[in-house]
């Protein structure tokens, strides 16, 4: 009776790579970790799992729908889908460990069972920072992130790209000065107004029964334009008499100020009126981040400030400020755009090519290579040398060194650099210094 043979696949919704792509999402993970920690965040990683009463102690509706939950024995368990929760457990949990401002990083992988779709996963990498406060926390803060947010993609090899902020208690306090009541429900329209367009917008307000003239004000507040300076010269002018509104006028204020101090030019950051970050979670500054030769990507970084993170897990006020980077969907979708391309398909510098009877000599050169900080491979299988050569050739590894008996006994060797074809012969010093 012969094997049956399962055929290899993945769940949908689910991101595996190959080599040359799995290098640069990694490079791409490291260069967004590199920029946290060069500004101060400290990393930490909570488990996948969690208790289901700890994760879904402030869910409800789509999200818990979401949750992946099951139980083994009698202890109830959920997958976390995003990196808040565990962070406002943790923040609880070792509040008194601590030192606040807490800035923290964590990247890693989230799950959600979402209906799959083109640029939607079920599992995912996930890149916060969040800086925490004990009690209150300097609006200054929010003026970092987008230095954070600047010099991330910088290194990412964007050039064009624009973080968008506004501030939730400024458009809460202008839609309280005309007497509405619900300024969430609003904040969710103009949320949107990007994808449904002003007249679809004015509908569904109306919808929430604002009055027409009411209606024609709030499309008019969200359509002052002009730079960043004068649009906030434009928000004083309104003189909208509503203590909400001026705080978040002047929070506003100063941090488009901080933010010019913290080097990030005003080509890359601007006031826009109609971002509100439809969670209703956040209080004061938001962000959206958009790659300007690529708006139907969407946002590529989004975030905001918040009055309490953890208050499902401690009487203690935990206000904060933070940023997520949807990493596996970003990848993916640049990848798609062929925007982004694999550069390298290997990361070893040498392969290490021996002559019959030379195998020992070559296991040792290689970890004089290693010691002296060069990524080295021995092909170690037997062959013709021109198949050896292609092998280097094909894993676009940049140089090969064949040992042979001459090599061995002049303690010099042939490195070969693959793309020009050029050989020197040098010691493994000197070979160590031109590959570096």
């Amino acid at each position: 009776m012969s094997k049956k043979i399962i055929k290899p696949s993945i769940l949908p919704g689910f991101m595996e790579l190959v080599p040359k792509e799995q290098i640069l999402f990694n490079q791409m993970r490291d260069t967004i970790k590199n920029n946290y920690e060069k500004f101060g965040f400290l990393p930490i990683d909570t488990p996948i799992i969690e208790k289901s009463e700890v994760l879904l102690a402030k869910s409800a509706g789509e999200t818990e729908k979401q949750v992946y939950r099951f139980e083994k024995g009698s202890t109830d368990m959920s997958l976390r889908f995003d990196l808040t929760v565990p962070l406002a457990r943790y923040v609880a949990q070792h509040y008194s460990e601590l030192e606040f401002p807490f800035k923290r990083y964590h990247i890693g992988k989230v799950y959600r069972g979402e209906r799959n779709q083109k640029g939607r996963f079920r599992e995912f990498y996930q890149c916060d920072i969040d800086i925490i406060g004990n009690g209150k926390i300097a609006v200054i803060n929010d003026a970092e992130i987008p230095a954070v947010i600047y010099s991330t993609f910088k290194d990412l090899g964007f050039d064009s790209f624009t973080i968008k902020i506004n501030n939730r208690r400024l458009l809460g306090g202008f839609f309280s000065s005309l007497d509405i009541e619900d300024a969430t429900m609003v904040l969710r329209v103009i949320d949107k107004i990007e994808k449904i367009g002003i007249e679809k917008t004015k509908e569904e307000l109306r919808l929430l029964e604002i009055k027409d003239e009411d209606v024609e004000k709030i499309i008019e507040f969200i359509k002052i334009k002009g730079s960043n300076d004068e649009i906030i010269e434009k928000l004083k002018q309104l003189n909208v008499e509503n203590d909400k509104f001026k705080e978040g006028l002047e929070e506003l204020e100063t941090v488009v100020n901080y933010i010019k101090l913290f080097g990030v030019p005003e080509e890359n950051f601007e006031v826009d009126l109609t971002i509100a970050r439809g969670l209703d979670y956040y209080t004061g500054t938001v962000y959206e981040t958009f790659l300007n030769d690529h708006k139907e990507i969407g946002s590529v970084c989004s975030g905001g400030r918040y009055d309490d993170l953890a208050s499902f897990y401690t009487k203690q006020k935990l206000p904060g400020v933070g940023i997520s980077i949807g990493l596996t969907r970003l990848f993916y979708l640049l990848r798609e755009a062929n925007i982004i391309e694999p550069k390298e398909y290997s990361l070893t510098k040498i392969l290490i090519i021996p002559m019959k009877g030379y195998m020992d000599e070559g296991v040792k050169i290689s970890n004089s290579l290693r010691e002296m900080g060069i990524n080295t491979q021995v092909y170690v299988e037997k062959g013709k040398m021109g198949k050896k050569f292609n092998y280097a050739d094909k894993l676009d590894i940049p140089f090969t060194l064949v040992i042979g008996e001459e090599e061995v006994k002049e303690e010099l060797y042939s490195l070969r650099d693959m793309k020009t074809g050029n050989q020197e012969k040098l010691t493994a010093s000197e070979i160590a210094d031109r590959v570096k």
